[in-house]
């Protein structure tokens, strides 16, 4: 079992942009991402193939109401 201590995940509205007819990954998603990668490489995970189970704990750095969805998806595209 990997268990990860991650930065908390940008909210899915702000993880995309709109640039003209492209939709692309904004600055604070990319931030997340390499900080997740980082984090990755640094205790030597590697790829892994077949059934994943993940549990995940978020703890929201604010008292603010939030769509647990859509941490959860900038989260998962960030492992991926």
């Amino acid at each position: 079992m990997i268990e990860l201590e991650l930065p908390f995940p940008p909210s899915i509205n702000h993880y995309y942009r709109r640039v003209g007819p492209r939709t692309l990954i904004s600055r604070e998603g990319r931030r997340f991402r390499k900080k997740v990668c980082a984090t990755l490489a640094f205790i030597g995970v590697k790829p892994m193939i077949g059934q994943l189970h993940m549990e995940i704990e978020l703890y929201p750095p604010d008292h603010r109401r939030r769509d647990i969805d859509n941490s959860q998806k900038a989260l998962l595209d960030a492992l991926q």
